[in-house]
């Protein structure tokens, strides 16, 4: 446990968005004084308070997978690409059985992270199978990351993206989108 303003809190470095930071937890009744007293603190480093968004968009820069949107219980770990996260040799689990199937018979879709060779901002809400899309500030483009068959999800590939009814063109590039901070990133 840490103190913060006195408060007792725990602080934790498993932040979601690939930058070199932290969370806070804390008792609801304490948590509007500590924001106070850390934004206080921070305007000698112009400190400034964020929502969702941009939480959303710094780990789809990381193609960090947010489930619900980029993974759910209609996909698998393989298609992700989150093998690593899988380990057939530590013993059973739900759905070892079926994972070790696709993967000696090789996934038909794959996660791809996209640019956008053409104007528009991708969105999930569109027909098809993007799963996230964002205007990147670090990168100054538009992004997103979607599955697509494996056969044709090779880095490079032009694709289309149904944005409201127009297709527009984008390739499918290498990720994370924004490279990673010192200590943070995938092995």
């Amino acid at each position: 446990m840490h103190y913060v303003d006195g408060v007792n809190t725990l602080v934790s470095r498993t932040g979601y968005t690939g930058e070199d930071g932290f969370e806070i937890y804390l008792k609801n009744e304490n948590a509007e004084r500590v924001w106070n007293r850390l934004l206080e603190i921070g305007k000698e480093y112009d400190i400034k308070p964020v929502g969702l968004g941009a939480r959303d968009t710094l780990r789809l820069e990381m193609k960090y997978p947010l489930y619900g949107n980029d993974i759910s219980e209609k996909t698998t770990p393989l298609e992700a690409g989150l093998s690593w996260a899988t380990k057939f040799d530590k013993g059973n689990f739900m759905g070892r059985e079926s994972l070790l199937k696709q993967k000696e018979n090789g996934i038909k879709r794959k996660l791809i992270g996209f640019e956008m060779t053409d104007k528009g901002i991708p969105r999930s809400e569109q027909v098809g199978e993007v799963t996230s899309g964002t205007m990147s500030p670090s990168i100054n483009k538009a992004i997103g990351v979607g599955y697509v068959k494996t056969e044709i999800s090779d880095v490079g590939n032009e694709i289309e993206i149904d944005i409201r009814g127009s297709h527009q063109k984008a390739k499918i590039v290498s990720t994370p989108f924004y490279p990673a901070h010192k200590g943070y990133g995938r092995d």
